[in-house]
């Protein structure tokens, strides 16, 4: 391998004295390398020409060239051109030439899908090429590589790479993946490998820059929840970024060669029980032979996290493991980092020579614990014995330090005992660091950190101006953002009244005018005030003519704010469940069903009441419309919405829809999206926790807030591109998804005004909506609210495309479905549904519930989606059943949109026809 790492020069028609430049290759090295020069030179001869032959550049060039990603060296493959749906969406492929790796990879880990690694191709074989007997089937040929053996193969090909008929290294690609992307898709790329159990890239290695990255910014947003030991109670539930949680790190590294796998060692020590997860990917599993082309020099990091149970977690704290993809040798630069952030480093190695205890022996300063696991060749024991004697002093290790196994081993008791060595760690003082104290050191060493780019810091540095000045949530709303809170909720309740009396059959004009004046007085107020520092802040970091530092700013606002949240939010997910108001009592109806976080959508609700408050002036005549000094802000607001932010639709605090601010932003929308501006908007309603939102994630890659800890209680809508080449096919340019978070609660109707309030708001998104899906926890009934939204949409003759999703929201087990749920859409209402059918005037709730399209046993459109996750959370891995079931919605939504099956496709001018009407 030496040989890699320098270029051979032609010039003429001869080439360098390799001697020369590098003296310390071996001769038949040398020679090999001299066989290229040559071969290259053959190929070239005629041309007068000089050039440079660099082999580590022609390995990284030529994978990117046949993965199909040479074009995004410069201009890097973004988030959106990963999310956008293309005929690819609609089916289960399988990748059939190398070029298919990366985006079925893609497509795959958006769905969360366990299987995403699994980068086979499989090949149709021509007609021509079968059996007489077989030519009506289509048979797959699964190939494999086979390396040559011989010196002259491996002469001819080891500048080469693998062709169509050979599958790359998962590893591999997941490096050219990764340095084809922008930060932005990195980032996703390894939040949904998390959520997948998969170890993560920490340090990404670039041999055709020479420079190696640390993945810092890549794990932003990364947040862990776990139970401290004992006992297992609000007290020890923790929730934190992994960025910046200390923990102890474990190293494993090999030297040289090992005949044990460091990868299946890891995944031992980190699973439970007897189920061993592939968290690392290892020579055992399928293609875990090829070899590694680009990836040698790859660190990989992964996280233990207690569940609190004692006879279930392997460590007792959360412990952090790290892995070294080659030789240290080879790669000392990640070594060297390795062992200044670890607290011990284990070292795998079959024999101990001259050249690697002098390696070993430069890190005598060092403080990190050393272990070695040996499997020595016959005939090698003496050799590993001297040498480890001479480096017990060096590196103040005692034989006990030293671990053998052997092919008879047995393999549990091997893993205990490494088990016991971490514990042993553990329990001693030990170096802690957290992801960002390792970018630290990792800056000292020389290695690039992805986060220190001018951009990305100008980014930081506008946000901390922002936060910095937030002491306490509640204050900081108060007295910043001074739109909102008692002024809005004042004038949406006087705007919801004066649209109530449009209905009227003989609204008297004394009380209109009442209203008006209301409206206009409120309306003066707000516009009496001038944005806050921290608004105007916000606005100029969303204004930045750079796209890049525009999305770095809006990430940064949102942990920002997440690290300012209030604490009771940080609780136990079944603590949160108290925190909701009890069915039947008086309620305002502007109080959050749970606290509600600061966030993104507060800075973007503010810019929407100064716009609301001025259009209604300008509207009234109070206000000149050359005096405007907001009628900008939609404009921004679209310019996040076609960035991939969640824009809020309707208001969690005062649950209202700010109609100007709406139908500015869509108007906005419309003139930048020009001729592809025809929409499908699908929706997805549902109780709180029962999984709408990751079931939308899921499906399409969004970025809705999940869990109640974390998300706000408004409707969000997202905007997803459809592929130029598949719009004309699926008959839209986009599709607007709405999340309805929050909003239905399924009170009950002595609940009086809120259930009243929830049923319209239910009426709204579905009559907006094109597709509507409507997610229910397993053995519970259909929402009252919704039910209610399905009477008013059936009298107008508006019915969506619906889908009813059943979600097993508690058991790891994969459930089949089961006829009682089939079954229940058709059994008579309860109390719920015949108070949905009252408040309508229809009478007998059975009868006027029956007549419902959706009553109708061949028409119900009824799924039954597995659990979510495979084991028990925190270690729990997202289930291949739930990712593959969420993969058939999907097809099944896409293909009624295409066939028609959904209400007429719209435009987005008559979309904002509709809001305004609805």
């Amino acid at each position: 391998n030496y040989f890699l790492r320098i270029e051979v020069e032609v010039l003429g028609k001869g080439h360098s004295d390799l001697g020369e430049v590098a003296p310390e290759i071996k001769a038949s090295e040398r020679r090999t390398a001299v066989a290229i020069a040559d071969l290259e030179w053959r190929e070239m001869e005629g041309d007068d020409c000089e050039f440079r032959y660099g082999v580590e550049r022609s390995r990284f060039q030529e994978m990117l060239s046949l993965l199909g990603l040479e074009t995004y060296q410069v201009q890097k493959l973004s988030l959106q051109d990963s999310l956008q749906i293309s005929f690819d969406s609609m089916k289960n492929w399988a990748p059939q030439v190398p070029k298919d790796l990366p985006w079925n990879f893609l497509r795959k880990l958006q769905a969360l899908n366990a299987d995403a690694r699994n980068t086979t191709m499989v090949l149709d074989v021509l007609p021509d090429a079968r059996p007489v007997e077989k030519e009506s089937q289509m048979e797959e040929e699964i190939i494999y590589w086979d390396p040559a053996d011989d010196l002259a193969a491996d002469i001819y090909s080891f500048s080469e790479l693998p062709t169509p008929d050979t599958p790359v290294n998962p590893l591999d690609l997941l490096c050219a993946l990764l340095l084809s992307s922008d930060s932005f898709l990195q980032q996703e790329i390894v939040l949904k490998m998390a959520l997948c159990q998969f170890a993560l890239p920490l340090v990404l290695p670039d041999s055709e820059n020479h420079y190696h990255t640390f993945l810092l910014w890549a794990m932003r947003g990364m947040v862990r929840t776990w139970w401290s030991q004992p006992p297992r109670g609000v007290g020890s539930f923790r929730e934190d970024s992994v960025v910046s949680s200390r923990v102890p790190a474990f190293a494993f590294v090999r030297m040289d060669v090992s005949s044990n796998s460091k990868s299946q060692l890891l995944n031992a020590v980190l699973s439970a029980g007897h189920r061993q997860w592939d968290c690392f990917w290892h020579r055992d599993l399928h293609l875990g032979t090829n070899a590694r082309e680009i990836s040698d020099g790859l660190v990989e990091i992964s996280w233990f996290f207690p569940c609190g149970k004692e006879d279930v977690d392997v460590f007792p704290e959360p412990v952090a493991f790290l892995n070294l993809r080659g030789d240290i040798g080879s790669h000392w630069l990640q070594f060297k980092l390795l062992t200044e952030i670890s607290s011990a480093v284990f070292i795998l190695t079959d024999n101990i020579s001259k050249k690697e205890y002098k390696l070993l022996y430069s890190m005598k300063e060092s403080t990190t614990k050393y272990y070695f696991i040996l499997s020595p060749y016959r005939g090698k024991r003496n050799t590993n014995l001297r040498f480890l004697n001479k480096l017990i002093p060096v590196l103040k290790i005692d034989h006990s330090h030293v671990l053998v196994k052997v092919s008879s081993t047995d393999s549990d008791s091997f893993v205990k005992r490494i088990r016991a060595i971490v514990g042993n760690v553990l329990r001693a003082p030990c170096r802690r660091l957290s992801v960002e104290d390792m970018a630290h050191v990792a800056r000292k060493l020389g290695l690039r950190v992805d986060e220190d780019c001018e951009e990305c810091q100008k980014a930081k540095d506008r946000m901390e101006r922002i936060t910095r000045k937030i002491k306490d949530s509640d204050a900081y709303r108060r007295d910043e953002l001074r739109l909102q809170g008692d002024p809005w909720r004042k004038a949406a309740q006087v705007e919801k009244e004066f649209c109530q009396l449009q209905w009227a059959v003989d609204p008297p004009e004394k009380h209109r005018a009442e209203l008006r004046r209301r409206l206009l007085e409120l309306r003066m107020q707000q516009n009496g005030h001038d944005p806050s520092s921290g608004v105007q802040e916000f606005i100029s970091g969303i204004s930045s003519p750079s796209p890049s530092e525009k999305q770095y700013f809006l990430r940064w606002m949102e942990w920002g704010l997440a690290r300012v949240a209030q604490p009771r939010l940080r609780q136990p997910p079944e603590t949160l469940l108290t925190l909701r108001p009890k069915h039947g009592g008086p309620t305002d109806l502007g109080e959050p069903l749970w606290p509600e976080p600061l966030g993104v959508e507060h800075f973007l609700r503010e810019m929407g009441q100064f716009y609301e408050a001025e259009s209604c002036l300008v509207e009234a005549g109070r206000l000149p419309a050359g005096q405007r000094r907001f009628a900008h802000f939609p404009g921004l607001a679209s310019e996040l919405l076609l960035t991939g932010l969640p824009l809020e639709l309707i208001d969690g605090s005062t649950l209202s829809m700010p109609v100007r601010w709406v139908t500015g932003l869509l108007k906005e929308l419309h003139t930048r999206l020009e001729r592809r501006s025809r929409l499908v908007v699908l929706s997805a309603l549902g109780v709180p926790c029962t999984g709408k939102s990751t079931l939308l994630n899921t499906m399409f890659g969004l970025r809705f807030a999940t869990g109640r800890s974390c998300g706000p209680r408004g409707a969000f809508m997202q905007l997803i591109t459809v592929a130029e080449g598949f719009s004309q096919d699926l008959g839209c340019d986009h599709i607007l998804v709405i999340d309805s978070g929050g909003l239905i609660g399924g009170a009950l109707t002595s609940a009086g005004d809120r259930f009243e309030l929830e049923a319209s708001l239910a009426t709204l998104l579905m009559g907006l909506s094109n597709v509507t899906v409507i997610s229910l926890a397993e053995t519970k009934d259909i929402p009252a609210a919704i039910l209610h939204a399905f009477l008013r949409l059936e009298k107008t003759g508006h019915m969506p495309n619906y889908q009813f999703v059943y979600q097993n929201l508690h058991d790891v087990s994969v459930p089949g479905p089961r006829p009682r749920d089939k079954r229940q859409l058709l059994d008579p209402p309860g109390d719920l549904s015949r108070a949905a059918a009252q408040m309508e005037k229809q009478g007998d709730g059975f009868r006027a519930l029956a007549g419902l399209a959706f009553c109708d046993p061949e028409k119900q459109h009824i799924w039954h989606i597995p659990g979510l996750w495979h084991g028990a959370p925190p270690m729990a891995a997202v289930s291949l059943a739930y990712s593959e079931a969420i993969f058939e919605l999907k097809r099944c939504l896409l293909e009624n949109i295409r066939n028609g099956l959904s209400n007429q496709n719209k435009n987005i001018q008559q979309l904002i026809e509709l809001v305004r009407r609805l």
